[in-house]
């Protein structure tokens, strides 16, 4: 029954979807100009509660919001999927992992497979084709005299050459194909939205999405500007750049917008992020000023056709407001030679993520507004009550978290949290026969999850699960401690010798073996938490997705409503009973006061109601006192004691050879790897995803299925 309601709704959700993409196919035509809009317009916009809004509403904000309730519910079906779709998605799997091959490896696009490169062609050629439209359309309509002036004020007519009517066309219309980037640029950002999940994407995977947006939108934003101030220039109209109109578009408002977006912009190229992360960083928070003055700019009746990203993005962004104002229990922290170190928190057992989830942190006592992502190590299914991420000491921020921890006395320290973001299921690593990961340094992480997880189906689900070749690149023979975060501190069953597993480490800069290492490889910290601090829980509860959809379906419903209200009884009588029209900006700042208001309301009485159950469950949950491993492959490899004294780590020792000063062959490796389907996950520095990208993608092996797992924003 649960099958045929989702396969109900999964074909409404594609109906709706192909809507969608025909309107902004035809928006920019004469046929929806001339024959469509004025259509739904003459019933929609006669209405005295929603005016000259209405229309825009039920053609572009309606349908995507929709979609994305929709998509809650049918998500919320999809949770607990069978077993049985392993197997039946395997069927699948050929057609569909031609097209999730690389298609291309190196490039401004980074890797980009083949379904993401007839994307990108697709919105290129919706874009290219807008803009023609746009052009066609306008120039049509350019012959007609320019007039200038406002209502109840004398009417000049100028007189203007071709070139410069030309101009102010082309820079106007390249402004609207801006505005079809923005339609989507927040989408790939909202870490919690059902839109990702329905296309099976994440947050982390899309930020290369919301890059190339980010890039399109501006540099058509810059070129509009630049249009329009030759234009000015050309026209002596220097006035008009610092004109904020009482009415209609507001020039001043752009300008403010624009110089937040070139701002926020000249931040973003890698060779400014990487060497100046907090200047990005903090740059960045000026996307609430660019969208603020945009709406300023444009007015609120044309944003409707930017609402849905938007909105769904403010729901999101305010979710994650709630979960961090709270602060999370940490139990224990593994410090690490190598300079690394694992955080192990308290959760409570309803959280339920799957492998390759992340976790973003904040360490108040580093920084009040600096949130960091890591990758979840545990697994939810064999660490019900614990939750660990590993963190490398690499960038300033994770340097004075290891010196605080490796240093300070304190029993306790102030962390909060918001998540965990990650796929919707993990069922797609189990249809390979054998799966060949490949990782760098700290790039090994990612993985420790996926193990962790086969490790619970093989032993505890009784399930066939494929095999585990792990091939990992250290620098020196330190770094080899990595593996001692391989199992957890409890929870992992006494006997995994079910688990194919194999280890392949290599060590590149040391010719041999370091003797000088010591025998206690790893220290081990325990804090004592305040009875204040909670185990990290779903903000939502367990029916996540169920209650997002309640809260993105009311509060549009609870904005409709009061703004209908305002506008029936406080805009359309000004309008309509006076000489002066509403002015724009003040019924633009109601409009986003109101989208505020109705998302606070909502999203605040579920996030309390879940609240109690959360309260519930932390009272249950009871520090964990346990000790920490005594060996593993990486102490033993440094002459630790040989002793093995637990089943687990003895299997992996046995497990894994190590080889020292030379790197993986990783053509040689991955072609020798038996098997119908083999899956090639790769986690670590650019070039390392590129080798790997590049031979699978290269045909001499058809049984290879590239999967990258980067988090490099």
């Amino acid at each position: 029954m649960k099958k045929m309601i989702r396969g109900a709704i999964k074909l409404l959700l594609f109906v709706v979807f192909v809507g969608i993409m025909f309107l902004w196919i035809m928006t920019p035509t004469k046929t929806h100009r001339n024959i469509w809009r004025p259509k739904i317009q003459a019933k929609v916009n006669n209405t005295t509660y929603f005016g000259t809004q209405g229309a825009t509403i039920l053609e572009y904000a309606f349908p995507m919001l929709f979609l994305a309730a929709l998509g809650c519910v049918y998500l919320h079906l999809g949770k607990n999927p069978d077993d049985n779709q392993t197997e039946s998605a395997n069927e699948k799997k050929g057609r569909l992992s031609v097209w999730k091959g690389p298609a291309l490896v190196k490039g401004p696009l980074g890797v980009v497979s083949w379904i993401e490169l007839a994307f990108f062609a697709m919105f290129l050629a919706l874009v290219i084709w807008s803009f023609g439209n746009y052009l066609y359309v306008g120039f049509s309509t350019m012959n007609t005299p320019h007039m200038h002036g406002n209502m109840g004020h004398p009417v000049e007519v100028r007189i203007e050459e071709g070139w410069q009517k030309r101009l102010k066309t082309a820079a106007f219309r390249l402004g609207l194909v801006g505005n079809l980037c923005f339609v989507f640029l927040f989408f790939p950002v909202a870490r919690g939205s059902s839109i990702l999940p329905l296309f099976g994407l994440t947050s982390e995977s899309s930020i290369k999405y919301h890059v190339w947006l980010g890039h399109m939108a501006l540099a058509l934003f810059a070129a509009h500007s630049l249009g329009y101030i030759v234009y000015w220039v050309a026209t002596e109209q220097f006035s008009e750049m610092i004109e904020w109109k009482k009415y209609g578009i507001s020039n001043v408002a752009g300008e403010i917008a624009m110089l937040a977006g070139l701002a926020m912009w000249a931040t973003t190229f890698p060779q400014i992020r990487r060497k100046s992360f907090e200047l990005f960083f903090y740059t960045h928070y000026l996307y609430i000023v660019f969208v603020v003055f945009f709406v300023l700019h444009v007015g609120i009746s044309y944003t409707y056709m930017m609402l849905p990203n938007l909105f769904l993005f403010m729901i999101d962004r305010y979710l994650r407001f709630l979960q961090s104002r709270k602060n999370v229990r940490l139990l224990s922290t593994r410090l690490l030679p190598c300079e690394t170190v694992e955080l192990n928190f308290s959760k409570s057992p309803g959280l339920q993520y799957s492998t390759t989830s992340i976790l973003f942190i904040n360490v108040p006592s580093i920084s009040k507004l600096q949130w960091h992502p890591f990758t979840i190590s545990s697994n939810s299914n064999l660490e019900p009550e614990k939750l660990s991420i590993i963190i490398k000491k690499e960038g300033s921020w994770s340097q004075k978290l290891y010196q605080i921890l490796s240093t300070s006395s304190e029993q306790r320290l102030n962390m909060a949290v918001e998540g965990p973001y990650g796929p919707s299921s993990s069922n797609h690593l189990l249809r390979h026969d054998t799966l060949v990961m490949v990782s760098g340094g700290s790039g090994i992480t990612p993985f420790f999850s996926i193990i962790r997880e086969i490790i619970f189906l093989s032993t505890t689900m009784n399930r066939k699960t494929p095999k585990i070749i792990l091939v990992s690149a250290f620098k020196n023979s330190a770094d080899l401690t990595m593996l001692d975060l391989l199992l957890p501190i409890t929870g992992s069953p006494s006997d995994i010798s079910r688990v194919q597993l194999q280890i392949e480490a290599y060590v590149t800069r040391e010719k041999q073996q370091n003797m000088d290492n010591n025998k206690n490889l790893i220290q081990t910290i325990w804090f004592k938490p305040n009875v204040s601090d909670q185990p990290i829980s779903a903000i939502l509860g367990s029916n996540y997705w169920l209650w997002l959809g309640v809260i993105i379906s009311c509060s549009f419903i609870i904005y409709l409503i009061l703004m209908g209200i305002i506008t029936r009884y406080y805009i359309y009588p000004i309008d309509h009973n006076t000489n002066q029209m509403f002015p724009s900006a003040s019924r633009n700042v109601i409009c986003m006061l109101l989208i505020c208001i109705s998302i606070g309301i909502t999203a605040s009485a579920v996030v309390f109601k879940n609240k109690n159950r959360n309260a519930m469950e932390a009272k249950q949950i009871q520090n964990m006192d346990a000790p920490s491993p005594t060996t593993s492959p990486g102490s033993w490899f440094h002459n630790a004691d040989k002793e093995l004294e637990s089943l687990p780590q003895q299997s992996l020792v046995e497990a894994t050879n190590l080889l020292y000063g030379s790197r993986p062959d990783l053509k040689k490796i991955l072609f020798e790897v038996e098997g119908s389907s083999v899956g090639a996950l790769v986690s670590g520095p650019k070039q390392m995803r590129h080798d790997v990208a590049t031979i699978c993608a290269s045909g001499l092996a058809d049984n290879l299925h590239f999967e990258s797992i980067s988090f490099s924003w």
